[in-house]
């Protein structure tokens, strides 16, 4: 269940855009203050992509950072449906964090062996400092979908069969694997997200709501009437 108390309501979704970056270039800069190093994960989606081409005109201490992905389609590496082409494009590519420190999901090798080489990743590196998250309809985030068998997977990286959205193959960090982070942040926009916000401010076990600790942030638009 998501309390209302937990959410963070914004105008717009360029409003809500600029907080999570104002955020994120905090969080950023006490973790490279307090552990030299900032270990930051991505969501795919149309919200993060705004805030990735918003931080492509920040001035971050980018050699200190290593990016991962929440979650990746299992498709050709530089198709434009997957997570990483997204963020490298608009955002990745334009700063200079070393490439041998941004860890793409594998997920061309398929949802499997895919899975297999991330987790040997995941579970070598060092506690996330942040993840972002997006919220699908139906109640999902990274791919983790309703009633579907990775949810009960509780390895750092999962394969994922039998998405209801296309493709049907993916990988996706574990809602265990999620609830490691310091910091969880939701970012949530358009009247899309509404019936999902209600379902679970009214306490229906959709898969974001396994998600605990975290911050919402969201798009009044988003809400449910009332509520806003």
């Amino acid at each position: 269940m998501i309390k209302q108390s937990n959410i963070e309501l914004f105008t717009d979704a360029e409003t809500l855009a600029r907080s999570v970056i104002e955020g994120i270039k905090n969080t950023c800069e006490e973790a490279v203050k307090e552990r030299g190093v900032f270990h930051f994960a991505l969501a795919g989606g149309t919200t993060p992509k705004r805030c990735y081409e918003l931080l492509a005109a920040e001035n971050l201490p980018w050699h200190k950072c290593f990016i991962y992905f929440g979650d990746e389609r299992c498709l050709a590496v530089g198709d434009a449906e997957r997570n990483d082409t997204m963020a490298r494009n608009v955002w990745l590519n334009q700063v200079s964090i070393p490439g041998d420190q941004i860890y793409s999901m594998p997920a061309e090798l398929g949802p499997n062996e895919g899975a297999e080489q991330y987790l040997a990743l995941l579970e070598q590196a060092p506690q996330l400092d942040l993840i972002l998250l997006g919220l699908g309809e139906d109640g999902h985030t990274a791919s983790l979908f309703p009633n579907n068998l990775a949810l009960q997977n509780e390895r750092a990286a999962v394969p994922v069969f039998d998405s209801p959205k296309p493709p049907s193959e993916r990988i996706s960090m574990s809602k265990h694997y999620i609830n490691t982070a310091r910091e969880k942040w939701f970012i949530v926009t358009g009247s899309g997200k509404r019936d999902a916000m209600a379902k679970m401010m009214n306490g229906e076990p959709l898969p974001a709501t396994l998600i605990t600790g975290a911050r919402w942030l969201v798009e009044d638009a988003s809400m449910p009437e009332g509520d806003k």
